[in-house]
């Protein structure tokens, strides 16, 4: 067995970045030091919002190998895998379901790398079995109900879920995705002509409108447009009854961290005043929509700022995939297809063993069954 090091952090500040930013595949901004720092640095994640971080480590004759970002969790919120059900039946049995240990992106139902291990390791799999063998060690060291993997990448999850005492649980996103088009023309190309006729429509209805729009990054967007982006964002959770965690700081730290990764679109009206904007981060091959507001309602600028310009900016920069968020039907008649996501699920003691195989039994055929629903409103002649 070879001599690995395990360590928890209560900070990303107290891992080198260089280090940390060594074992990210695929240069993905979400899991990258810079992003969970600023999460940290701007409070973003608090003991207030029920993150609290507890970063694993693991170090092999004195080089950082492997890490995870963890969490502790006292509530599920920003979590997109909900589990309040879990919490209730726990509760009834006298036995405590919170605090409970995350590996997540807060607030963020991205799919990516969540058991990150140097691209020079010849093998990945004792390297995950170590991980997982310290994290159980360690919830139950710690009085933690379990540990929960959420959105990992395909191959992670497929570990995970072969693993005898891990439980899975299925969900279904939307995503666009990139078939060598040379341009958006090209990709309109391969809908029926009732929905390219819809999407040509849609984008016209802003050109009457007369709005113009701004596609920004971290190099060009000035402070007084991640001021206006920042009063969207805020006014899109307040109005919806939920609480906007994230703020100025933490958009403007990335974005001076990340510039090349972050992408800002914002929407100027015939008087040249912002009305609305949306966020997105890029990795090397996958551009992703995390956040929208606006402050004066046009038809279908949600629908352009959000989905549309993604799409070109993804063609013109050779991205293979735009993951706009979870959720939302209405993706599908935009060139968005359904694809099955799962997360993973240890859980240190379970009273309800044949209840929850009776819940995740139901759960994964109620979104087979919607996934093949959504197949069936395809917007494309034919399977892509």
């Amino acid at each position: 067995m070879p001599n690995y090091q395990v360590e928890f952090h209560a900070n990303m500040q107290s891992i080198p970045a260089s280090e940390w930013n060594a074992l990210v595949s695929d240069n993905n901004p979400f899991v990258r030091h810079e992003f969970l720092q600023a999460l940290e640095t701007n409070h973003c994640v608090s003991p207030r919002f029920g993150w609290i971080p507890h970063h694993m480590t693991v170090h092999q004759d004195g080089q950082l190998i492997a890490a995870l970002p963890l969490y502790e969790k006292h509530n599920n919120y920003g979590e997109f895998v909900f589990d309040h059900s879990w919490a209730e039946a726990w509760e009834k049995v006298g036995l405590p379901y919170y605090p409970k240990l995350v590996s997540a992106v807060p607030y963020s139902p991205v799919t990516g790398p969540r058991m990150l291990i140097h691209p020079h390791q010849d093998s990945v799999e004792p390297i995950q079995a170590f991980m997982f063998q310290q994290l159980k060690q360690y919830a139950e060291d710690k009085g933690f109900s379990g540990w929960h993997c959420l959105f990992a990448n395909q191959n992670e999850q497929a570990w995970l879920s072969h693993q005898s005492d891990i439980l899975t649980r299925h969900d279904c996103h939307f995503h666009w995705f990139n078939h060598n088009y040379a341009n958006f023309d090209d990709f309109l190309a391969l809908l029926t002509a009732k929905k390219r006729k819809n999407i040509r429509q849609e984008r016209a209805s802003l050109e009457k409108s007369q709005i113009q729009i701004r596609v920004l990054n971290g190099h060009t967007a000035s402070d007084q447009d991640w001021e206006q982006f920042s009063f969207f964002y805020y006014k899109t959770f307040t109005e919806k009854w939920s609480t906007p965690t994230l703020n100025k700081g933490f958009f403007m730290e990335v974005a001076c961290a990340l510039p090349d990764q972050t992408v800002l679109v914002l929407a100027d009206d015939a008087h040249g005043q912002c009305i609305a904007g949306a966020l997105m981060y890029r990795s090397d091959s996958v551009l992703y929509g995390r956040h929208w507001g606006c402050i004066q309602e046009v038809k279908n600028l949600h629908f352009e700022a959000c989905y549309y310009q993604g799409i070109e900016y993804a063609i013109q920069h050779g991205l293979r995939r735009f993951e706009p968020g979870a959720g939302g039907e209405h993706k599908i008649a935009r060139g968005f297809v359904p694809v099955q996501t799962q997360s993973a699920h240890w859980l240190a003691n379970n009273p309800f063993p044949e209840g929850m195989a009776h819940f995740l039994k139901a759960e994964k055929q109620a979104i087979d069954e919607y996934y093949q629903e959504c197949q069936l409103h395809s917007p494309y002649k034919s399977q892509t």
